[in-house]
């Protein structure tokens, strides 16, 4: 028995028998992004969450035709979550005070290059959750599955989402498995092939 148990180990090296494993490489995943984050921001729960103060981004780019993600307010404080281009300031909160970047702030306001573009009529407390639809022509808000019907248009170049926190907000992004359905036709933002 134990000379065909050897005649199986000399055939078949490295199956398992005290060789070396190959390990797979996991997929990347849609995240906050440590690279790309304000100096006072902390992001925790394996890059899904953010406190402290200033900004982050997510580490990957909006490329696809229709993207959705959310945020669940586990703190109230002063936030903001909308798009961003890494030209944009991530230590300086709030957000939406130059051109590069598109903002939802906490008090239902929407700004961008320091001009307020509308106000949302249902403003997100804490324990709600903000869902983000963009399809590069506008950016939608939903709060708790619900449209808020104010739509920023006019976004360019290559942004990515951002989000950021003041006051003792703390927000927890969702990328996948999320909280409601998104629209029809919207889904998790996809990682580009390119950056496989």
């Amino acid at each position: 028995m134990a000379a065909c148990f050897c005649c199986f180990r000399c055939c078949w090296p490295g199956s398992g028998f005290g060789q070396g494993h190959i390990k797979l490489q996991e997929l990347p995943i849609v995240k906050l992004d440590t690279t790309h984050m304000g100096n006072d921001v902390v992001i925790v729960k394996s890059g899904k969450r953010i406190c402290g103060t200033g900004a982050a981004l997510a580490n990957a780019p909006i490329v696809q035709n229709k993207a959705y993600f959310e945020i669940k307010i586990q703190s109230s404080g002063v936030w903001g979550v909308g798009l961003a281009t890494r030209k944009c300031n991530i230590n300086v909160v709030p957000l939406g005070d130059t051109p590069d970047s598109w903002i939802l702030r906490h008090d239902g306001t929407l700004y961008h290059n320091n001009e307020e573009f509308g106000k949302v009529p249902q403003i997100a407390q804490e324990g709600d959750i903000v869902g983000i639809t963009y399809n590069h022509i506008e950016m939608n808000f939903y709060v708790n599955g619900d449209a808020v019907n104010v739509p920023f248009t006019g976004i360019r170049g290559t942004t990515y989402p951002v989000f950021y926190v003041d006051d003792g907000a703390v927000l927890d992004v969702q990328f996948e498995k999320f909280y409601h359905q998104p629209p029809e036709g919207y889904d998790s933002i996809m990682i580009e092939q390119s950056l496989l």
